[in-house]
């Protein structure tokens, strides 16, 4: 009888599995907006005359190809020619697939650089600014010898773009560091992989700025919110804080009835069970890339309890390959991770928005002091114009001193502790 009981669970279990598979199969490329955002077609920003700034903000774009063959390089062009010399540029780091910029001799060297050139080609005669973090792949995957693999990568950008700049934290240090953009908007920037990596990583907020402990970090990055909480702030690392996507615990119906296709995408054989104790898993303990890795789940932790102390802070990351939007008590956290890879996401929860596409987001300042989330879509033929997937006015300010915005910083010019 029990054997029975328990078969009928799970073929009922399958059956259920399926019937979700199904439904997800049919709406999982579309994007999703909460109720609350879905009138955000009917909201329109300032002409593009009055924008004094546009910052975009591209996440794990190491797996690009040519401008001629990428449209998400086509769509970035686009985007620099129409933002001008007025706009800076953020990679959100996993900018070379699959393991950073190896050693010369590496068989994967030669390609490696091919798509770092791809990326850096596209800022020849671009005026603004170009900064570059890194991600776990760019560390070698996390692996103890990751730390030659990120000081390689930053010669090499800040080398080619001639900005010592150009990528920061320098050194793989913690950071936090900072460009000023103007007297409302404020970068800072991160190196959230430091906190998940194994082997060697420099205990110091930049170059010659050691710190104590790890846990200084935290006071180091509250003190320059705390000191400019009259702007607008953005933070930029590599790891997100909210996601509704694998790093988050969340798995498709699909990688819950074949598991094995974590390994190899043909390896369709159902293990329905064994998916499910793989996304628990995941979801509270964890690998290295995780959220809930016990390391990256205290980080995670501190972060929140001194964001959620501020107002108007932006904290954006790549790592999870979709595109997703959050407002939390005040402050709006994002994903911009497909400017080459795509992977599920899920629907719902804290998210205003999310989408299983390529892209990346922009966010654009006005002279009438809003500041406006703007996610960009890459056409479906080459040659197109871009799409605006969503977008929203995220900053409401006052109005800036004059509407005309000054010169863009010479390199190196903002950056500081």
């Amino acid at each position: 009888m029990l054997y029975k009981i328990a078969l009928f669970l799970f073929v009922a279990f399958c059956a259920w599995l399926l019937r979700a598979y199904l439904r997800e199969r049919k709406y999982r490329k579309k994007p999703f907006y909460n109720l609350a955002e879905i009138g955000w077609r009917t909201q329109q920003p300032p002409a593009p005359e009055q924008r004094v700034h546009s910052m975009a903000l591209v996440g794990d774009f190491g797996n690009n190809g040519s401008l001629e063959e990428d449209l998400v390089a086509q769509a970035i062009q686009h985007w620099l020619q129409e933002a001008g010399p007025k706009s800076s540029i953020v990679f959100l780091g996993d900018n070379i697939y699959p393991t950073g910029l190896p050693p010369v001799n590496s068989y994967r060297y030669e390609q490696a650089v091919q798509k770092l050139e791809n990326q850096l080609g596209l800022f020849k005669n671009y005026g603004g600014k170009v900064i570059y973090l890194s991600g776990n792949h760019d560390w070698n995957k996390g692996r103890s010898d990751g730390y030659q693999y990120v000081l390689r990568q930053e010669q090499y950008v800040v080398e080619k773009l001639k900005d010592e700049q150009a990528y920061l934290p320098r050194g793989g240090c913690l950071g936090p560091v900072t460009w000023e953009i103007n007297e409302q908007l404020l970068l800072i920037v991160i190196n959230s992989q430091w906190w998940v990596q194994l082997g060697y990583k420099p205990l110091e907020s930049s170059p010659g700025e050691a710190y104590r402990i790890p846990r200084d970090f935290f006071p180091a990055l509250e003190n320059l919110i705390r000191q400019n909480q009259h702007r607008f702030i953005v933070i930029a690392g590599h790891h997100p804080l909210y996601s509704n996507a694998l790093h988050g615990g969340n798995f498709t119906v699909k990688q819950h009835l074949f598991p094995l296709t974590f390994i190899n995408k043909r390896a369709l054989i159902p293990l329905p069970l064994a998916g499910t104790m793989y996304r628990v898993y995941r979801k509270y303990i964890g690998a290295h890339e995780d959220m809930s890795y016990p390391p990256f789940r205290k980080f995670r932790k501190r972060m929140l309890r001194i964001l959620h102390q501020y107002q108007s802070i932006f904290y954006v990351a790549g790592h999870d390959h979709n595109l997703q939007y959050f407002e939390v008590k005040g402050n709006h956290y994002a994903v911009s991770g497909s400017a080459s890879k795509t992977n599920f996401v899920a629907k719902g929860g804290r998210a205003s928005f999310t989408h299983e596409s390529k892209g990346f987001m922009v966010l654009d300042q006005y002279a009438d002091g809003t500041i406006w989330l703007r996610v960009i879509e890459p056409a479906t033929t080459s040659g197109e114009a871009p799409l605006v997937a969503f977008q929203k006015c995220i900053y409401q300010g006052q109005p800036l001193a004059s509407p005309t915005p000054s010169a863009a910083p010479p390199a190196g010019s903002g950056a500081a502790r």
